[in-house]
């Protein structure tokens, strides 16, 4: 069975619109803060989803930024290689001593390009992680604001039950608590 925050909000909003049959101004209050908070709810949850979505993305796109700053870093190794090699057989001399000369030093301008295509991966890399971590945190505080706002929505239900205010004043507390967190986590 799959949680599913906005279902459940409007399955308790529909037992406390029963309940408001009743015509009591206190049941009448208690509905009104289930709608409230199932509201609540369901934008934390969403938001919940799309910062999770994000976190993943730009985690993703890190390790695609860190796979080409590798290929990059490997060419570099590879044209340094071929650079020395030209080096020594320009050094040995004999008629084609120019002609590696100059291969060696296309090389080696060649080389600077590709390292800084390589550094230039290298902080796209260092954004997205920074970039998918702040998603991930705002994730993890939007999940607390759910789980309280939804903790709100059943204390409801049982103030509607027990006809009890201070289950009431707890689900309100706690609604107003999650709208704290869901508030910290884009702060």
């Amino acid at each position: 069975m799959s949680h599913d925050p906005a279902l459940e909000a409007h399955e308790h909003s529909e037992h406390a619109e029963h309940a408001a049959h009743d015509r009591d101004p206190f049941i009448s209050r208690v509905t009104i803060t289930v709608a409230v908070l199932a509201v609540m709810a369901a934008a934390a949850g969403s938001m919940e989803t799309v910062e999770g979505g994000l976190a993943i993305t730009a985690s993703s796109e890190a390790v695609l930024s860190q796979d080409k700053a590798t290929d990059s870093w490997n060419e570099y190794q590879a044209d340094s290689l071929k650079k020395h090699m030209y080096g020594i057989a320009a050094d040995q001399g004999g008629p084609h001593a120019a002609d590696f000369r100059k291969t060696a030093k296309e090389q080696s301008d060649k080389q600077a390009e590709i390292k800084k295509r390589a550094e230039e991966n290298e902080a796209e890399r260092d954004r997205l992680v920074r970039e998918s971590a702040q998603h991930e945190r705002r994730h993890h505080w939007l999940t607390g604001a759910a789980t309280l706002v939804e903790i709100g929505i059943a204390l409801s239900t049982v103030a509607i039950i027990t006809k009890r205010q201070p289950f009431w004043l707890g689900a309100v507390g706690l609604g107003l608590v999650g709208l704290v967190l869901a508030g910290v986590a884009f702060a």
